[in-house]
């Protein structure tokens, strides 16, 4: 009779080690937007300079997700969990330890190579540990890891940063990681390779029309908000007349607000996915178009970026989820790739963004995006009138 409810409690446990793990992973991955500026005086640069490290490390995990994925593919997971934590606790030792910008760059490779294999086999795993049943709450745990990352990773590492150095930030990362490292050892049980894929699949995952374009919607849309986002900081401090004190505040309502986009995902897309897809979808240009408008007004900006947050948090929950269900067959190969172009997207909103601030002003980089974000839309819109948007595959491969 007690057997059930100990499995259970034994399942969410697992899944929150993964979740503490994807918090840890994330919060090293968006740290340099809250320390642009800090980083790039150490080094003599401004912060629109400092924005490459953004587009190396998304880029390195875009190019690199599907071939390490197919080398490690027969690596039981928890084993390969624990080597990918060691090799991320040395990048960020180098990184603190890093006396020129070209050493934090090589640093932020390494560290950007465990991430490209972490986010390629962690969405599936976590399903896989969830009680029957529980995938979409199991996805929505690894969003909060990923908002945790926000609310809590971020804003204090900006203040630690701002207080003592972004050197001291990048330490405490490496002994969080260490920690996530033990946890993840005591948690987690052996997990051996399970539909992996190999390289075989991913002919067969290109022919499937929804999946291209649920690719390319992804692509598109991270895109959009990483043209803004990747320079919120100054943005906010330039544009919106901010203080460090307001821009740690908005920093932390944007990651906050990620929480209630983790909950409507696992409480209602099961149920609704195809009208939640396309609200969440068109919610981002909307937020972007309105970014310059509301920029001098602190409280309904503030009001905008909780509606970003919850925004961009649910509609990549969505798109995952529906990575998943398009490619059940091949779970890792089909996420390696969507790891890689969501990187895509957050390297190319980088730069374009770069570009953007330089070409129109800082303070058009939303409009930018919202263009982008547009063409997002409307490819969200053809593909949940796709018939296996949400109902099953008629047929298997891979």
């Amino acid at each position: 009779m007690t057997s059930a409810p100990v499995s259970s409690h034994n399942s969410w446990l697992s899944v929150a080690a993964l979740a503490f793990a994807a918090f840890i992973v994330n919060t090293t991955e968006f740290i340099p937007i809250a320390l642009l500026s800090d980083i790039g005086a150490s080094f003599g640069k401004n912060s629109t300079e400092t924005g490459i490290m953004i587009t190396v490390y998304a880029w390195v995990v875009a190019l690199c997700s599907l071939p390490l994925m197919l080398l490690t593919r027969r690596m039981e997971r928890r084993s390969l969990l624990l080597w990918l934590f060691a090799i991320f606790i040395l990048g960020h030792i180098v990184s603190v330890l890093a006396w020129r910008f070209e050493v934090l760059l090589i640093s932020r490779t390494a560290v950007a190579l465990t991430h490209a294999v972490f986010w390629s086999i962690t969405a599936s795993l976590a399903v896989r540990v969830a009680p029957a049943g529980k995938g979409n709450q199991a996805l929505g745990w690894l969003g909060t890891g990923t908002v945790l990352a926000m609310v809590l990773g971020i804003p204090l590492g900006r203040i630690v940063g701002n207080a003592y150095g972004w050197r001291l930030t990048l330490l405490l990362i490496a002994v969080l990681a260490a920690v996530t490292a033990w946890v993840l050892a005591k948690r987690l049980p052996l997990l051996p390779s399970l539909n992996s894929g190999s390289l075989g699949s991913v002919p067969v995952l290109l022919k499937r029309k929804s999946l291209l374009i649920l690719y390319a919607f992804v692509t598109l849309m991270v895109t959009a908000h990483f043209t803004a986002y990747s320079y919120i900081e100054p943005f906010a401090r330039d544009v919106g007349g901010l203080d460090p004190v307001h821009i740690t505040a908005l920093l932390l309502s944007y990651g906050v607000a990620g929480f209630l986009g983790s909950y409507v995902f696992g409480r209602w897309f099961a149920r609704h996915s195809r009208l939640l897809f396309v609200l969440f979808s068109a919610l981002l240009p909307a937020i972007l178009f309105l970014l310059l408008p509301l920029a001098g007004q602190i409280h309904a900006f503030g009001l905008l970026c909780l509606v970003w947050g919850m925004t961009i948090m649910a509609v990549s929950l969505a798109a995952q989820s529906r990575v998943l269900h398009l490619a059940d067959d091949a779970t890792d190969v089909a996420t390696a790739m969507y790891s890689s172009l969501y990187n895509v997207g957050i390297g190319g909103g980088a730069l374009l963004g770069h570009h953007a601030a330089g070409w129109f002003g800082l303070g058009h980089i939303g409009v930018v995006g919202g263009v982008l974000s547009l063409l997002a839309l409307a490819l969200a819109l053809w593909l949940v009138w796709q018939r296996d948007f949400a109902a099953a595959r008629t047929s298997s491969a891979a």
